[in-house]
């Protein structure tokens, strides 16, 4: 690396998910093993679904017309962030300060239900069906909300969207184009159109017939498909001249970045991507794989897709990998789809900041073809950990790796 790069701090964390709409409660039922899937009324399938959301109290009941609910989410969790990082984020510059949000479909229900309206009540579409489904309106209000005037940026990379979208707003501030970036992913696809799709696929988890809550089950060897999940996972990254000397908590440094492609095939994940992706934010990072105390998986639960990853583990790791803890939180929270990548960061980052590390819950049979440490259904406390990495793979074959590490103040 170069001697001229510039740091980057995690100064704000913002969060709704299915287990928790704040960050502290997120984190709190992820050691607890609190999960949010339930069955989705009216289907055969089970879902990670917020409950009990509260729309944005600054957006008017005329602007919510066209506001999607994944924006809405966006929104939430964008304010949190910056609310986290304080009122003097060094966003003194407005043009410096950019957004990055990542998102898999956009504004799923708007287009559902245009398409509804269109077939069933005589071509009358609603006039805000455009703005309320275009995949970048999440940015776009986020922006306007908070007069962000640098780059907003949008990127549907799939699973790996959010993550390639911090990944991207860490290499903004560290080349120095940019000063500060608000960063991270929203989603909102638990319609009926996207649960039938992906249905189609049959890719989705059967649902537990006693605890549907127990549907994902990755790793595990009775594990039968992904879960589906909805929610919004935002942070704040400032340069380290930017936040360094301020009195705010600096939840960690955004320390190494990968990424790569399979170029193999649309939706069957492949190991040499994957490796390729972790070795490189390895190197982004400045660090030997010995030096990351936990991974929080990409963990789909599918059949295939874990074996794969456990095998990229144990490449990129080497003699480390079967020393190095590993777990899925999709078990309780579900498949975010273009917001994992962030709300998994966020999961890994608290584990990091607290010394702890959230286990992959619904663990029930060991899989020979899964033989890495799991942390299986309990949380662990560990020692403290110098780096965190947080894996995030697509379909489409683009792999995204993200290492953050402990951030120690200057004289402390």
């Amino acid at each position: 690396m170069s001697g001229n790069r510039r740091r980057v701090l995690i100064t704000g964390l913002g969060i709704v998910s299915p287990i928790g709409k704040t960050v502290h409660d997120f984190f709190d039922s992820l050691l607890c093993g609190r999960s949010g899937i339930r069955l989705v009324p009216e289907t055969s399938h089970a879902a990670g679904m917020i409950q009990d959301f509260e729309a944005p109290a600054f957006l008017s009941k005329a602007q919510l017309i066209g506001v999607d609910r994944v924006a809405q989410l966006g929104l939430v969790a964008a304010e949190q962030a910056i609310q986290d990082a304080g009122p003097d984020s060094g966003r003194a510059e407005p043009a410096r300060t950019g957004l990055y949000l990542g998102t898999g479909v956009g504004g799923a229900g708007a287009l559902e239900d245009g398409y509804r309206n269109f077939f069933s009540a005589g071509g009358h579409i609603p006039p805000l069906t455009v703005v309320g489904a275009m995949t970048n309106a999440t940015a776009g209000h986020i922006s306007m909300r908070h007069e962000i005037r640098g780059p907003t940026l949008t990127y549907s990379v799939a699973c790996a969207s959010s993550a390639v979208a911090i990944g991207e707003a860490f290499r903004a501030i560290r080349d120095g184009y940019l000063d500060v970036a608000i960063a991270g992913g929203a989603e909102a696809m638990i319609t009926p159109g996207v649960i039938s799709a992906w249905g189609a696929m049959r890719v989705l988890a059967k649902p537990d017939p006693d605890l549907p809550e127990r549907s994902c089950r990755p790793f595990s060897k009775d594990r039968t498909g992904l879960v589906l999940g909805e929610g919004a996972g935002v942070l704040v990254l400032e340069a380290f001249d930017s936040a360094s000397d301020r009195p705010v908590k600096v939840w960690a440094e955004l320390a190494g970045y990968g990424i790569a492609s399979d170029a193999q095939h649309i939706s069957r994940p492949d190991a040499d991507g994957q490796c390729r992706a972790m070795t490189a934010a390895l190197e982004d990072a400045g660090l030997p794989a010995s030096g990351i105390g936990y991974v929080n998986a990409h963990g789909t639960a599918t059949p295939v897709g874990d074996i794969v990853e456990t095998e990229a583990i144990k490449r990129a790791f080497g003699p480390a990998a079967h020393a190095v803890p590993v777990s899925s939180t999709k078990a309780l929270h579900g498949h975010l789809m273009g917001a994992a990548g962030a709300v998994e960061m966020i999961a890994a980052i608290m584990a990091l900041a607290n010394d702890v590390l959230p286990p992959t819950c619904h663990y029930s049979e060991p899989d020979p073809r899964c033989d890495l440490d799991y942390i299986p259904n309990t949380a662990r406390r560990i020692r403290p950990m110098e780096a965190v990495m947080s894996n995030s793979f697509a379909f489409g074959g683009t792999n995204a790796v993200l290492v953050a590490r402990k951030f120690v103040r200057p004289g402390a």
